[in-house]
């Protein structure tokens, strides 16, 4: 097993402050660059062993290739990918926040700063999209809030550049595209988020990741996932067969126009939801201007109410939705 790196540990042209985090690609650092640019960082570092395994480390080169390439400020910085005898990292934009699961627990929902957060959300998605590139693990835990409330969605570690289609100009990764494409019947992704197709190994593109912003808007504002089940093949289940419940079950007083836009981001087949994040976004820019009034500018007004369901949920009187959480 890799051994944590210690603070003061040199790292090519960076010094290592503290750790902040880890997942299945490796461990996150807070790093001081020791160049003239002098700049705090966050290193991702895939250890030497896991960089032995080729598929890894392609997907872990893969994600700072395609970052780099997007220079958008809801997307998350990549300032250089780097290799060493112990290691390869990724230096990019330390971000002073927390993740979306983190912003929203243990906070008063208002809907003025869900649709704040959402916008953001697909704006990056859009820019991602428009440069070719579909995430394909659009989660809380891949969202980021900063403490100025500008919102930063990271770690591309599953994207896939898209093939070219005849109405966009080819992008100047072609040439990588069939290197990094999902072989077929692969899953990959978390869950809970997965789009149908993509659940069941099928090949994915952009409107994959409407549907997790939909599941993340849904459980934004009911404070539970829209297909929920005991273990990962029921859930699986859920999401090829089931229905939502519609938030205007899960909550009281939500509004209409809302749960059209996310049922829409949710329709099973892929040719019946939001064709664009710009289409997406549209919408959302325009519900918030027409409907935030002081009668609907908050959620916390609102009471959560006890969908029928057979899954397991907590009983007892009807909650205030500031209490849900993700």
């Amino acid at each position: 097993m890799n051994k944590e790196l210690s603070a003061n540990t040199e790292l090519s042209h960076y010094r290592i402050v503290s750790k902040i985090g880890a997942g299945g690609m490796g461990e996150v650092y807070l790093a001081q660059d020791t160049s003239e640019l002098g700049r705090t960082v966050a290193l991702k570092i895939l250890p030497s062993e896991v960089a032995q395994d080729r598929d890894r480390l392609q997907r872990f080169t893969q994600e700072a290739r395609t970052v780099s390439n997007l220079n958008h400020p809801n997307i998350l910085t990549v300032y250089e990918f780097g290799q060493t005898e112990s290691a390869s990292f990724m230096a990019t934009e330390y971000v002073d926040g927390v993740t979306l699961r983190q912003h929203v627990s243990n906070r008063r929902l208002k809907l003025v700063e869900v649709l704040d957060v959402a916008i953001q959300i697909v704006t990056g998605l859009n820019a991602a999209h428009e440069a070719g590139v579909t995430h394909r693990d659009l989660k809380p835990e891949n969202v980021m809030v900063r403490k100025d409330h500008i919102v930063k969605v990271l770690d591309f570690g599953l994207a896939k550049p898209s093939a070219p289609s005849s109405d966009k100009q080819i992008d100047s990764e072609a040439g990588t595209k069939v290197l990094v494409h999902t072989e077929p019947g692969l899953v990959m992704g978390t869950v809970s988020y997965m789009s149908p197709e993509q659940s069941v190994g099928k090949g994915v593109d952009h409107r994959t990741d409407i549907w997790s912003f939909g599941v993340v808007l849904y459980e934004m504002i009911a404070g539970c996932v829209p297909f929920p089940g005991k273990d990962i093949h029921r859930q699986i289940i859920a999401i090829q067969e089931a229905e939502p419940t519609p938030l205007s079950q899960q909550v009281e007083g939500v509004p209409e126009r809302l749960e059209e836009i996310v049922a829409k981001c949710l329709a099973k087949e892929k040719d019946e939801r939001y064709q664009t994040a710009k289409d997406l976004l549209i919408d959302l820019r325009n519900f918030r201007e027409r409907s935030l009034t002081p009668v609907t500018q908050s959620l916390s007004d609102l009471t959560r109410r006890r969908a029928p369901s057979t899954s397991s949920q907590e009983s007892g009187n009807t909650k205030s939705l500031q209490d849900s959480r993700f």
